[in-house]
Parts: C-alpha cells; sequence; structure tokens
C-alpha cells in the first residue's frame, strides 16, 4: 500500500476512537454554542458556561446515557470519512513537496526541507477538500445533538403562552387551559433518528441544507491547517534536535506525539473558535429561538445578529469545554494514528522478510 493510504486509512482509525471517547464533551459542547442569551450576561454569570460536568449529569437525567451520544452513528461514519480524506490527500501532498524539497537541496536551492508556509497551504487544501465531501454528514450530526435542545424549547413557548392565556381567562376556560397545560408537561422529545434528520433538512432548505455552514467551514480550514503546521514544526524540531542531521528519520515517541498534537490543536482552537460557534447555529435547527433573532438566513446574518443580541461574549460560548474535547480528541488521534502506521510498517516489512526466506528456500 502506498504511504497516502497507509496514513488516510490509520487516520480513519485514530479518528474513531478519538470520537468514541471524547464525544460526550462534544455533545455539550454543541449545545453550549447554540444556547441563546442576552446580551448583558457576562462570562462566568452561571448558564451553560458554568459547569461542562453539570450539563453532562443534568443531561444524562432528563435524557438518559443515550443523550450524551445523540447522533453517534453519522458522527463515527463523518469522522472515518473526514480523517481518511484527509489524511489520504494530506500525506499524498506532502510526499510529492517532499520530494520537490529534497530535489531542491541537491541543487543546492535550499536546506531539503519543507519549510512552515508549505504544511500551511498542504494541510489547506487537503481540508478543503475534505469539508466539500463531508459537511452534509456532520450538517446531520449538528441537528442530532441539538434535536432535544430544540423541542424542549418549542414546549417551553409553548408552556409561556398557555399560561398567559390562563391569567387572562375565566375560571371555566382556565380550566381547560390547566388540562392542555399539563398535558404539554408530560410530553417529552419525540425519538429523532438519522432518516428524521435528513428528511427535515430537506423539508426546510432542500439539498443546499444539506451545506449549511460551508463557508465558515471552509474559512475552519485553517484550523487543522494551522494544528499541523505547528504539529510538523514540533516534530521536525525534536526529531532534528534528539537525532542530528545523520538520522533525520527517527521516529519520536508515543507520548510526544500524545503532547505535541495538543498544543497542536490547542493553538489552532483559540484562533478559529468564534467560526466554529457560527457553523454550529447554522446547522442546528432554526426554530431553536422564540423571535426572528434567533433564526439565521445566512453566515453574515449569523454574526451580525450575534453581535446585537448577544455581544463577542456569544462568539465563545462553550471555549472551555471545546478546549478539553479537541486537544484531547487530536492528542488521540495523533498518538493512533501514528501507532498504526507504524504498526502496518512493520507488519509490511516482516511480511517481505518472510517472503524472501520461503524465495530462497525454495
Amino acid at each position: 500500500m502506498s504511504s497516502a493510504v497507509v496514513n488516510g486509512l490509520a487516520g480513519a482509525g485514530g479518528g474513531i476512537i478519538a470520537q468514541i471517547i471524547t464525544y460526550p464533551l462534544q455533545t455539550v459542547n454543541t449545545r453550549q454554542q447554540t444556547e441563546r442569551s442576552a446580551k448583558k450576561k457576562k462570562a462566568g454569570s452561571g448558564g451553560s458556561d458554568a459547569s461542562t460536568l453539570f450539563q453532562m449529569l443534568q443531561l444524562v437525567q432528563t435524557e438518559g446515557w443515550g443523550g450524551l451520544y445523540s447522533g453517534l452513528k453519522p458522527s463515527l461514519i463523518g469522522t472515518a470519512a473526514s480523517q481518511g480524506i484527509y489524511y489520504y490527500f494530506y500525506q499524498l501532498l506532502k510526499n510529492k513537496v517532499e520530494d520537490v524539497a529534497a530535489a531542491r537541496g541537491k541543487k543546492g536551492l535550499g536546506d531539503g526541507t519543507v519549510g512552515m508556509f508549505s504544511w500551511l497551504v498542504i494541510a489547506a487544501v487537503a481540508g478543503s477538500i475534505n469539508v466539500l465531501l463531508t459537511i452534509p454528514i456532520w450538517v446531520l450530526v449538528t441537528r442530532m445533538q441539538t434535536h432535544t435542545q430544540a423541542e424542549r424549547k418549542v414546549i417551553e413557548s409553548k408552556r409561556e403562552l398557555l399560561l398567559k392565556e390562563i391569567s387572562r381567562a375565566n375560571s371555566m376556560d382556565a380550566h381547560i387551559l390547566k388540562d392542555r397545560l399539563a398535558k404539554l408537561d408530560s410530553e417529552k422529545p419525540r425519538p429523532y433518528g438519522t432518516l428524521q434528520a435528513i428528511r427535515e433538512v430537506y423539508r426546510e432548505s432542500g439539498i443546499s441544507g444539506f451545506w449549511k455552514g460551508l463557508i465558515p467551514t471552509l474559512i475552519m480550514v485553517c484550523n487543522p491547517s494551522i494544528q499541523f503546521m505547528i504539529y510538523e514544526t514540533l516534530s521536525k524540531r525534536l526529531k532534528s534536535k534528539r537525532s542530528g542531521k545523520r538520522f533525520p528519520k527517527k521516529n519520536i515517541t508515543a507520548m510526544e506525539v500524545f503532547l505535541i498534537g495538543a498544543i497542536a490543536k490547542l493553538g489552532a482552537t483559540l484562533v478559529t473558535y468564534p467560526l466554529l460557534v457560527v457553523k454550529s447555529r447554522l446547522q442546528a435547527k432554526q426554530e431553536i429561538g422564540r423571535n426572528a433573532a434567533s433564526r439565521y438566513t445566512g453566515t453574515l446574518d449569523a454574526i451580525l445578529k450575534m453581535i446585537r443580541y448577544e455581544g463577542l461574549h456569544g462568539f465563545y460560548k462553550g471555549m472551555g469545554t471545546k478546549i478539553v474535547q479537541s486537544v484531547l480528541a487530536a492528542s488521540v488521534l495523533f498518538m493512533v494514528k501514528e501507532e498504526l502506521v507504524k504498526f502496518v510498517v512493520l507488519l509490511v516489512a516482516r511480511s517481505r522478510t518472510l517472503l524472501l526466506t520461503r524465495s530462497d528456500k525454495r
């Protein structure tokens, strides 16, 4: 197998493991991002940002353990596809750029290594291809993660209207309205699977609905680009510092890969988080709010309404949760992916040795 195929499969495997481990944090974070709050609300004043652990416990209490894993199936498909596509094209481009750099080095036109800007471009191109092919899956995942939240908002809105009607109604009408209120309070969010999410998105916006949030997602390609630029730069420096110029290909340990991956993801997340919030808002069910301020027609409309009604704080909702989830997921992903690549390379080497031994005996 080519190195691009090996890295693609290893990336898919690492991505699935990382996603399973960190998915509850991702579910809570998506709900934090799509939760609306008034502009006057300050960071640390309570609400959804107060305690991620409390939100997780509350979610388990109201929806069961399955609530933490809403949309996990399409998410795992999306993760496998995204990581596989991304790593395949990333490695393919990386191999070509390294060959060009080595050829230039032999001609005395450089040191034979790939520069930081080249890593950035490679990651951006691979990321753009990945986004265009897999964004429909992530639209469905976001819908499934936020469905219960949206349903509860609708029920709360109906409840407020009924309470107002009860306060103005006469005794006979009030009795009927109270029965309706009791029935409403006993309602629970309906089961919501992948097929329901597909039908809902198509009913709302047609085929184009599956590419909602494309613009901020494409801009967010700079997140993995920054991540891989930092990762490749740090790993390159660590290798050269440890082994010198004679052994530039010396492997680094799994724990070092874990730590470098964590640092790389932390830097990338801090820079691009506001775009992630905008993307989640666009992909979530638009009827989540009670008025036009909570519904967005596009990326620019979402940004302007968030600034107007929520202030800059709205762009950083759930950031603490996202940093923990992203750094942990990226660290596990890098570590597992590198170990899988090493395993496949070792397996191929042993298979070749065994074949050569058998051919020599004949």
